[in-house]
């Protein structure tokens, strides 16, 4: 039987595959549409954002809608912007307190029949090495800076490169302003653009 997307929603919101790995239980989070033009591509959801079931709904999330330039009513209209996660459950904290990485699982099993049902989409947001690693494969820099500094190379497919908005790299985004001053324009005029559609 052909996927359909809220089939497979609905089966990813189901998903238990991982339950033996994780810390608590499994709830998946992610939002699509098939009309969405944006798509936005992270980790994994953090600790608030599986307790609440929206994603990115902690300061990652306020920093990353400032980057795009959109309030919350846009980001979080599914018809829009499509948040599709690396990994679509909080995978826990490693021994620092930081998150883990994403469950692998997760892009094996779902990501190639989801990404399929979204054909309408415009801009895509790499957030992160997780996302950028999948997405483009070879094509990566030699680390996520270098990654995230060849944007130009990418735009032209309609995807940005970008760092995790959390406030770990704060120090990160002081040290390579070129971001602030280069990229974050192109990409909100993109996401402005696409959203006027």
């Amino acid at each position: 039987m052909a996927d359909t997307l809220r089939s497979l929603e609905r089966d990813i919101r189901a998903c238990t595959l991982c339950k033996d790995e994780m810390s608590r239980a499994p709830r998946p989070v992610l939002a699509v549409s098939s009309t969405a033009r944006i798509l936005v591509v992270g980790q994994a959801p953090g600790n608030l954002a599986m307790e609440s079931g929206k994603p990115f709904s902690d300061p990652s999330g306020v920093r990353l809608r400032d980057w795009m330039g959109v309030d919350d009513d846009a980001f979080y209209d599914a018809s829009k912007v499509a948040i599709v996660p690396m990994g679509f459950c909080f995978p826990g904290y490693d021994k620092n307190g930081s998150d883990i990485p994403p469950m692998k699982r997760c892009a094996e099993v779902w990501r190639a029949r989801l990404l399929a049902q979204l054909p309408n989409i415009e801009v895509t947001l790499l957030v992160g090495g997780y996302a950028q690693k999948w997405h483009l494969g070879k094509r990566m820099g030699r680390n996520l800076t270098e990654t995230v500094r060849q944007w130009q190379i990418y735009q032209s497919e309609g995807v940005f490169t970008l760092p995790h908005p959390s406030w770990r790299n704060t120090g990160w985004l002081k040290k390579h302003t070129w971001f602030e001053t280069e990229t974050l324009p192109a990409l909100k005029s993109a996401i402005s653009q696409a959203l006027s559609v």
